[in-house]
C-alpha cells in the first residue's frame, strides 16, 4: 500500500515538473517580431545614448524594448539622462523603469529622440500614428538634434504604402471631422474615422482629438506637397507623415541582426 502511494506521488510530481518547465520555456520564448523589435531597439540605444543627454522617448511596441535597454544602461553605467515622453504610454514606461521624467516646457531642447514607425521608405520618410500618438511624437522629434527610428524589418519599404495598408493617420479636431472627411475623399482614396475597439465611438488621442486614416489610392510625386495639402485643411491638427526628419533607421531581424540606414 505504502509503495503504491509513493509511486503515485512520484508520478504526480514528475507531471507537475514537466508542466512547470513547459511554462518557463513558453514564458521565455520570444516571437520573431518581438525579437526583431528588441534587436533594433537595443542597437539604437547602445549606439546613440550617452551620459548627460536629454532624450525623447517615443511610443509603441518597439519602444518598450528601447526603454528596457535604457534602464539597464542607466543602472549599469550610472548614466545621467532625462526623458521626455511622446504619449501617456511613454510617460508610464519612463516612470515604471524609474527613469528621470521631464517635458518640453522644462526641457525644450533634446539631444536624441528614439521612436518607432509603421513604415519607412527608401528616403527615410515615415508613416507614424498607428498608435494614435503622431502629433506629440512629431513635436518631440522636431525638438531633438538627432532623430532615430527603430522598427522590425516588416516596416522596411521602397515606397510608402507598399506594406502598410492602413493609410496615413491624421489627427483632427472633433468638430471638424465630417468636413475633413469630405476634403480627404476629394483627394482620392478612402478616408475613415478610426473607431475604438474597446469602447463605443471613435479613438480619442492624448490631445482629446479624433483620428482619420486616409488610404491614398496612388503614391504622390511629392510627399512634402501632400503633407502641406493635408495640414492646410481646416481642422487638421497633424499628420502621420514624417518627412526629412529621421536621421537614422534601425531595422531588426528575427535572428537578432540589425540593418541600418
Amino acid at each position: 500500500m505504502r509503495t503504491a502511494v509513493l509511486r503515485r506521488v512520484f508520478v504526480h510530481h514528475c507531471r507537475l515538473s514537466r508542466y512547470s518547465v513547459g511554462l518557463q520555456f513558453r514564458s521565455y520564448t520570444m516571437n520573431p517580431a518581438d525579437a526583431a523589435k528588441k534587436a533594433a531597439a537595443y542597437a539604437a540605444v547602445d549606439n546613440h545614448v550617452k551620459d548627460n543627454q536629454k532624450l525623447g522617448i517615443g511610443s509603441g511596441s518597439t519602444i518598450v524594448f528601447a526603454v528596457e535597454r535604457l534602464a539597464q544602461r542607466v543602472k549599469n553605467e550610472n548614466l545621467n539622462v532625462v526623458c521626455v515622453p511622446t504619449s501617456f504610454q511613454a510617460r508610464q514606461l519612463i516612470i515604471d523603469n524609474q527613469l528621470v521624467l521631464s517635458d518640453l516646457e522644462i526641457t525644450p531642447k533634446l539631444d536624441v529622440a528614439i521612436d518607432g514607425a509603421d513604415e519607412v521608405d527608401s528616403d527615410l520618410t515615415c508613416i507614424k500614428g498607428g498608435g494614435g500618438c503622431q502629433t506629440q511624437e512629431k513635436i518631440v522629434a522636431a525638438a531633438a538634434d538627432y532623430f532615430v527610428v527603430i522598427a522590425d524589418d516588416r516596416k522596411d519599404s521602397k515606397i510608402l504604402g507598399e506594406k502598410w495598408k492602413k493609410g496615413i493617420p491624421i489627427e483632427v479636431i472633433p468638430l471638424a471631422y465630417k468636413s475633413v472627411l469630405g476634403k480627404l475623399k476629394g483627394l482620392g482614396g478612402v478616408a475613415e474615422l478610426r473607431m475604438a475597439k474597446n469602447k463605443a465611438g471613435p479613438v480619442i488621442t492624448d490631445n482629446g482629438n479624433v483620428i482619420i486614416d486616409w488610404k491614398f489610392d496612388k503614391v504622390p510625386d511629392s510627399w512634402a506637397e501632400t503633407n502641406t495639402t493635408l495640414t492646410m485643411i481646416p481642422g487638421v491638427v497633424e499628420t502621420g507623415l514624417f518627412i526629412n526628419m529621421a536621421n537614422k533607421v534601425y531595422f531588426g531581424m528575427a535572428d537578432g541582426s540589425v540593418s541600418v540606414r
